[in-house]
């Protein structure tokens, strides 16, 4: 049994209560605790360390992976103290937010199981099919767009809103480079787009109108942003109510070159960290989801978040 002066101590660190919070609910591996906490792996792992060592956790081995847990046998005075110091810090902003990410973390490993047994149920695109790719069955979707008004924050040249356009009501791209805008205008001009329309603009500070559009676009673009927070607001001021913003960009990453390759201000944004954002503007029905591995060397992931208004 754990020494009590010991259960103290280690019940002393913030990280380790929080921890500690989170496997008394669930099981859970070194991956799941880095993307519910949002902390590195080495420093999980060094308080699991000392969890251990102190007999308040344990693991178990599934296959490659490692799960943890609360260590069972622990004695009722260690698991009433336990129970009574994770009771204290329940209604803490840390604590429900990392039941919040817990919650997410466990529809993920949820809908993985699915994907798995659906992957094993038909063979059906497994192998190569002629006609069929992304790009044909995104131009068919395209088609589905409602007649809203759309703007497109950071657009670049508006490659997205050249398709989008063709149905809904209007577009306006917005985006901070001169070049990118004569650019952008020269082409939709060239295809005859009406309601397709490129403005000189930065995505912190929007202009448009409050309430004026129904959905939002940022597409590669909030990591080029000083201040994302600010321009996933200035998305929901713009947005009439019940509208969506769309938010497409890169997974957090530690590709330091980036910054100079691409001109990258951010090395991309963590799941919570962009569910946190859209929360903190205002926005509602949050989905926040990975949705896309490179295959090549950096092995860039894309994040895909949706909300409302």
């Amino acid at each position: 049994m754990a020494d009590s002066w010991e259960v103290l101590k280690l019940l002393a660190d913030s990280t380790r209560v929080r921890i500690l919070a989170l496997l008394q609910r669930e099981e859970l591996s070194v991956a799941e605790l880095q993307e519910i906490l949002d902390m590195g792996q080495s420093r999980i792992s060094s308080h699991l360390s000392l969890l251990r060592q102190g007999e308040l956790v344990q693991d178990r081995r599934d296959g490659k992976k490692t799960f943890y847990g609360l260590a069972s046998g622990t004695g009722s005075r260690v698991s009433e103290l336990l129970h009574a110091v994770c009771h204290t810090v329940e209604d803490t902003d840390q604590i429900i937010a990392d039941a919040r990410n817990l919650s997410r973390a466990m529809e993920k490993r949820k809908r993985k199981a699915e994907e798995y047994f659906n992957s094993v149920a038909g063979r059906l695109g497994k192998n190569y099919c002629p006609g069929r790719s992304w790009e044909a069955i995104g131009h068919m979707l395209l088609h589905l767009t409602p007649k809203i008004r759309v703007a497109d924050l950071g657009a670049g040249e508006g490659l997205l809103s050249q398709l989008l356009a063709r149905q809904a009501e209007k577009v306006v791209c917005i985006d901070n480079s001169k070049k990118m805008v004569e650019f952008g205008s020269e082409l939709a001009a060239k295809n005859g787009f009406t309601n397709l329309s490129y403005t000189l603009g930065d995505i912190e500070e929007v202009p448009l109108a409050d309430s004026s559009v129904h959905l939002a676009l940022l597409s590669q673009a909030l990591h080029h942003a000083q201040h994302p927070e600010k321009a996933i607001s200035e998305a929901h001021r713009i947005l009439k109510k019940g509208g969506q913003v769309l938010i497409l960009d890169l997974l957090e990453h530690n590709f330091e070159k980036a910054r100079d390759l691409y001109a990258d201000v951010w090395l991309g944004f963590s799941e919570n960290k962009l569910y946190q954002f859209l929360q903190d503007a205002g926005f509602r029905r949050i989905e926040v989801n990975t949705v896309a591995r490179e295959d090549r060397p950096p092995h860039f992931q894309t994040v895909l978040a949706s909300a409302y208004k």
